[in-house]
């Protein structure tokens, strides 16, 4: 197998060798010109495969060609689905489970809709689930799993955040920064939480814990989550932030606010 090592800047500049083997499923994409640069149709195929479900492959295919705009999360999305939808009606959980162990991460980010659009599931089984994919190693799947459990936060905002409240004590920065990014009151690439937008306090109780927090990855989280908040309440944004300057003045904080104030300040 072909050693893996940095990523091509630009996807004209992949190896043929290792845009077949991410096609394969062989290999993880390492930055996000592979990831964009990954045939999903292709993999899809190639999985089914392997497992011996290409029964599965023409009904998924078709919701692909459904889609009114097909980017790499409208695909991704409908692909999860399509697993989704098939592998109940065959009542074919060992597929879906062997899925979020897989080498490739753009199916474990198909198996991540598996579990966050699953009905059986209520919003804490669906958390508790979603867990092992908010803590991946992969950039990918660890975007794709807030992504796909958002929708549900949303609908049950007070339970969701008392049970993101406990993630924000986790060891694991993966698993903090997921409490913050998947309640972000207007987000990237998904519907804004309104009730959020209108009273950004009620998810202080996530918030507070991560105000000096150590990890710059969850330090972004949120301060990208309060200038969102400032954005329809900027009041609420001020006030916040020069308590916590008042309460804890490390270079943490003082990180988070200044990304927190950028838009005010402009």
């Amino acid at each position: 197998m072909t050693e893996k090592k940095k990523g091509a800047r630009s996807i004209k500049d992949i190896p043929s060798d290792i845009l077949i083997q991410l096609n394969k499923g062989e290999l993880e994409t390492v930055n996000l010109t592979e990831w964009l640069a990954v045939n999903q149709k292709l993999l899809l195929e190639n999985l089914l495969q392997q497992n011996n479900r290409t029964e599965y492959l023409k009904p998924i295919i078709k919701k692909v060609e459904q889609l009114k705009k097909q980017t790499v999360n409208t695909v991704n999305e409908a692909i999860g689905l399509g697993i989704l939808e098939f592998a109940l009606k065959n009542k074919d959980e060992e597929f879906i489970s062997s899925l979020s162990t897989h080498q490739a991460d753009l199916v474990r980010c198909w198996a991540a809709y598996t579990v966050g659009r699953n009905h059986a599931f209520n919003i804490k089984e669906k958390l508790e689930r979603i867990q092992r994919f908010a803590s991946d190693h992969h950039f990918g799947v660890r975007e794709i799993s807030w992504m796909t459990v958002r929708p549900d936060i949303s609908k049950n905002l007070t339970e969701s955040l008392l049970i993101l409240s406990e993630w924000t004590q986790h060891d694991d920065e993966n698993i903090r920064r997921f409490s913050s990014e998947s309640t972000r009151p207007r987000g990237v690439w998904c519907e804004h939480i309104l009730e959020l937008k209108q009273n950004p306090g009620l998810a202080l109780e996530i918030l507070e814990p991560l105000k000096s927090d150590s990890s710059r990855y969850v330090q972004d989280s949120v301060g990208n989550w309060l200038n969102d908040a400032s954005k329809s309440q900027p009041e609420f944004v001020i006030e916040t932030c020069d308590e916590w300057l008042k309460e804890s003045n490390t270079k943490e904080t003082n990180y988070i606010v200044k990304k927190a104030l950028r838009t005010i300040r402009k």
